[in-house]
């Protein structure tokens, strides 16, 4: 006990001395920031030797994943994470020091930002004034937002909006809207800039980027990529989901904007590496006892199975890449192998390690079974027993029904004859035999 307690207190020393202040959010966080979001850049060209400052320009992240590229002229002394206020169209905007040095200029490139592009000016860092005041732009965007939304709703538009942006010193404010089709919104930005009295720009977003801006959970039990980390989306199409075999089923390749899934792309690329070195799906190998056809591929396992029939479960046998080969190498040369499988003891492994050794997996378990009732059949046991001429009577006239009022004469006068005429007389009585006969 006092081992564990001694663990515990180790960790709370480690914790209190590797935490540090937030610069956004004035917690406590570990070396990876819990704040962190998908703005969040990692300069790995930090401890490269060589001047960092000898690239006058430094990438600036604002809100909703928006960022942009802003001159040092003032040649002011920035690091990741400081506060500044950058030139705007009208006015200054605060936002936060992303990148810096030689790093900015493969991101420039990744952008592919054009070479004539205006590129603005970073004022000064912010001061205590300027940061109160964007505070209180900040608080107004919640209200802001719902009121437009009325005021949407009035005008007759369908568009959605989703956000809103207040400008670092509140002169102007970016709406985010949603829409399926083009939205004539020109009366909208009147009545907006006559309402709040700033300056109004409209931005169209998709789904994935509400997504985003909205977050929550995923079906892999992660936050969501597009909130987490992606801060630029790429179109994903439904040949991705092909190539990795899965169902197209719109319920589970869908993700909580409606759309199609951001992570199906990110495995595409290895499977279509992989698949290029399979063999062709439409070889149909042929054995002494049947033609197989492809059936399905387990590309990352590398295993082909082949049916009997197309597109139909039927005999399924599961072989190898290499195997495939060798069997169509045969069928072009006129020679059919007996078996698919090159050998036995793949299938007995396989039937072994997945197949249902003590019947666990059926259903009927628990189920008694019937006993089948014998059937009673008097005719066949009575031939099975022995025959004895002396007790069963002979198969003759006598045997049938007498008429009434008539009795039968015995032809023998000694006692041996009588005594057989009445055995005769008597004979073995039944429930289908209701004749009575004469003493």
């Amino acid at each position: 006990m006092t081992s564990i307690m001694d663990d515990i207190n180790q960790l709370n020393s480690k914790e209190a001395i590797t935490t540090k202040p937030c610069a956004e959010c004035k917690e406590k966080c570990d070396s990876v920031c819990r704040c962190r979001s998908n703005l969040d850049s990692y300069n790995w060209l930090n401890d490269v030797p060589g001047d960092k400052n000898d690239f006058d320009i430094v990438e600036v992240h604002f809100k909703n994943t928006r960022r942009g590229f802003y001159r040092n002229s003032a040649k002011l002394d920035l690091k990741q994470g400081d506060m500044v206020a950058v030139e705007a169209n009208p006015g200054h905007d605060i936002g936060t020091v992303a990148l810096t040095g030689n790093l900015v200029k493969l991101q420039m490139k990744r952008t592919r930002l054009r070479p004539d592009a205006e590129i603005l000016r970073v004022f000064r860092k912010a001061k205590p004034a300027d940061l109160e005041r964007f505070e209180q732009a900040k608080a107004k965007e919640t209200d802001t937002m719902i009121r437009s939304r009325q005021i949407a709703k009035d005008l007759g538009l369908e568009m959605k909006i989703g956000d809103v942006e207040y400008q670092g010193d509140g002169n102007k404010a970016i709406f985010y809207y949603i829409a399926d089709g083009r939205v004539d919104f020109r009366q909208l930005i009147k009545v907006l800039a006559d309402v709040f009295k700033i300056r109004v720009e409209m931005k169209q977003i998709g789904a994935r980027q509400e997504a985003g801006r909205i977050g929550g959970i995923g079906p892999c039990g992660r936050p969501l990529c597009c909130a987490s980390w992606m801060s630029t989306f790429v179109s994903v199409a439904t040949s991705a989901a092909r190539y990795q075999e899965v169902s197209l089923n719109p319920q589970k390749l869908a993700g909580q904007c409606a759309k199609l899934k951001c992570c199906i792309n990110f495995e595409v690329d290895t499977y279509v590496e992989v698949s290029k070195s399979l063999p062709r799906r439409d070889i149909v190998l042929e054995t002494k006892d049947n033609s197989y056809y492809h059936f399905k591929t387990d590309i990352l396992k590398k295993e082909i199975t082949y049916s009997t029939q197309k597109g139909v479960p039927t005999d399924l046998v599961t072989i190898t890449p290499e195997r495939v080969e060798e069997v169509a190498l045969m069928n072009s040369q006129g020679i059919k192998p007996d078996k698919l499988q090159d050998s036995d003891n793949e299938v007995d492994f396989e039937r072994s390690a997945y197949g249902d050794l003590v019947g666990q997996d059926s259903i009927s378990r628990f189920d008694k079974a019937k006993k089948k009732k014998k059937k009673k059949n008097r005719g066949k046991s009575l031939a099975k027993e022995p025959s004895n001429s002396s007790k069963q009577p002979a198969k003759n006239d006598n045997n049938r029904k007498q008429p009434k009022g008539k009795r039968f004469e015995n032809k023998s006068d000694g006692d041996e004859g009588k005594f057989q005429g009445q055995r005769e007389f008597r004979p073995r009585r039944n429930d289908n035999n209701t004749s009575k006969f004469p003493k």
